[in-house]
């Protein structure tokens, strides 16, 4: 059995993570609704909650200690986003992501981040690119971590949350809010979250974002835009084919399921 990453790896990694950022309008994060939103969708990306299991609203409700209409509301907006299924007659899971949702997400992703990643290159300054290469290399650094503890799920959430914020800073620091906005707005960093979650993808390689970010520091915008490309576009290929063989069993099992009431 793996162990848990302590010491040296853990004391570096705190102070440089920051919370996932919230897909829901902060002023309904501190409602009911809103805790509810945010526990659940944590728990989908840290894979307590993996890929098409069935969620019941009581059982969520007993867990998060609070009634079932704020987790139905939840839910809602859960499958709103993308994130949760439901079936009628059958229940509500956890979204099965297939071959198109991916593709169609990638492309979304690849058209936003290649544009911030040119407009990185033109627009941030220096100390801005000496900060995204070290970023860089902690990203690599702690997904070689994740290779020694596959099994800790609150690690693996930290890194993959200091991934989106490494992404994120690529945006804001093009200095065009709407471009950032958007790059959040349609959850493009939370869905490959999700399928790298799913297909359980850990190894990047030992220098998959310093080299990333060395192109984007160096300041010509054409070769940061295809670098960006090239990056998103190796993801997408791992994650299809990691997702093939579960999406055709999750499926069969989900479309055989006979009618029941509705869960919870």
């Amino acid at each position: 059995m793996n162990k848990k990453i302590t010491g040296p790896v853990r004391r570096k990694i705190a102070p440089v993570i920051s919370p996932a950022p919230t897909a829901m309008p902060l002023a309904r994060t501190h409602s009911l609704a809103g805790r509810a939103y945010l526990e659940i969708r944590n728990q989908i990306l840290k894979g307590e909650l993996p890929v098409g299991v069935a969620l019941s609203r009581r059982k969520l409700a007993d867990q998060l200690k609070i009634s079932v209409p704020p987790v139905m509301e939840a839910l809602q907006h859960l499958e709103r986003d993308g994130l949760v299924e439901s079936k009628p007659r059958v229940g509500t899971r956890v979204r099965v992501p297939m071959p198109q949702d991916i593709e169609d997400r990638s492309l979304v992703r690849e058209a936003l981040e290649s544009q911030a990643a040119r407009l990185f290159a033109a627009r941030a300054t220096a100390a801005e690119k000496i900060e995204l290469r070290q970023m860089g290399r902690r990203v690599d650094q702690f997904y070689a971590a994740c290779e020694k503890s596959s099994n800790d799920r609150e690690f693996l959430f930290s890194v993959n949350t200091y991934h989106m914020k490494l992404h994120l800073r690529i945006a804001e620091c093009a200095r065009c809010p709407a471009l950032r906005d958007a790059i959040e707005k349609e959850q493009v960093l939370i869905f490959n979250w999700l399928f790298d979650t799913a297909v359980e993808r850990r190894s990047l390689g030992l220098d998959y974002h310093a080299r990333l970010a060395d192109v984007l520091a160096s300041g010509v915008p054409e070769k940061a835009d295809g670098a960006m490309r090239q990056h998103i576009q190796r993801g997408l290929r791992e994650v299809l084919e990691g997702l093939a063989h579960f999406n055709n069993r999750r499926e069969n099992l989900w479309r055989s399921k006979k009618p029941a009431r509705l869960a919870g």
